[in-house]
Order: C-alpha cells, then structure tokens, then sequence
C-alpha cells in the first residue's frame, strides 16, 4: 500500500508563511541550498508518527474565498485544539470551521493560513490514539 511521504504549501510570501507554521505549530522550516526556491519543513522528530514536507512560492493565484475544497486537505494532530487556536489569530490564519466533534476520533477544526490555504487540526481522543 502506498503512504504519503512528504506534503507542500504554496505560499505568495514563503517567509509568511513559515512564521505562521513556526508559530502555530512550532514547526522548523529552512530554506533548502538546493537549485530552486524551496523551503524544508519538519513537523517532528523521527520517532514520531507523521512526514515533514516543503514550503515553496506560489506560481498563480490563491484560492478564492468560499472557494470549494479542491486539493488533498492535511490534518495537523495537536495535544490541545483550544490552546493551538487560540494561537491563530497572533499567526495570521483565520477560522474556516469552528471545532467540531468527531466521535471515536476527536475534536476537529479546519482554519486557513494566511495565504487561504486550509488545513485541518486535531485533537485526537485519548481512547482512540
């Protein structure tokens, strides 16, 4: 079965944008040494369960606002939903979906980043983990 191995955000303003992940999620990102414009996150260390991925100048427009979701959406897992959103408006995202219930799973929101990117973030259920 294949797995994902590595995500990627778009962004008008790279440095934004990694000030907004670093402050939400504490997140480190680099800018890569490579031969193009590109950024390496790492969202953990490695015996944690999840991937890190890459941060890279946007090469059009930004989604529109009430735009429907049209890409893969990435959940971010988070020990504290409330504290982690309470951290959004001083990072620059905004709200897309207040916390919501997900029985058996968690509690689940879905905010933008300050490009209109969505992501999701979770507060597993300690019984579900």
């Amino acid at each position: 079965m294949s797995r994902p191995v590595h995500f990627e955000i778009h962004s008008a303003d790279p440095d934004r944008a990694a000030a907004f992940y670093t402050a939400l999620f504490g997140w480190q990102i680099k800018k890569w040494e490579g031969p193009m414009e590109y950024w390496m996150i790492v969202t953990g260390g490695d015996p944690e369960p999840g991937i890190n991925g890459g941060l890279v100048r946007r090469r059009g427009a930004a989604p529109a606002e009430g735009q429907p979701v049209n890409a893969f959406v990435c959940t971010v897992g988070v020990a504290d939903l409330d504290a982690t959103l309470a951290k959004l408006p001083t990072a620059g995202g905004t709200v897309a979906l207040a916390k919501m219930p997900i029985p058996g799973v968690g509690q689940l929101a879905y905010v933008k980043d300050p490009d209109g990117n969505l992501l999701g973030i979770l507060q597993p259920e300690r019984d579900a983990e």
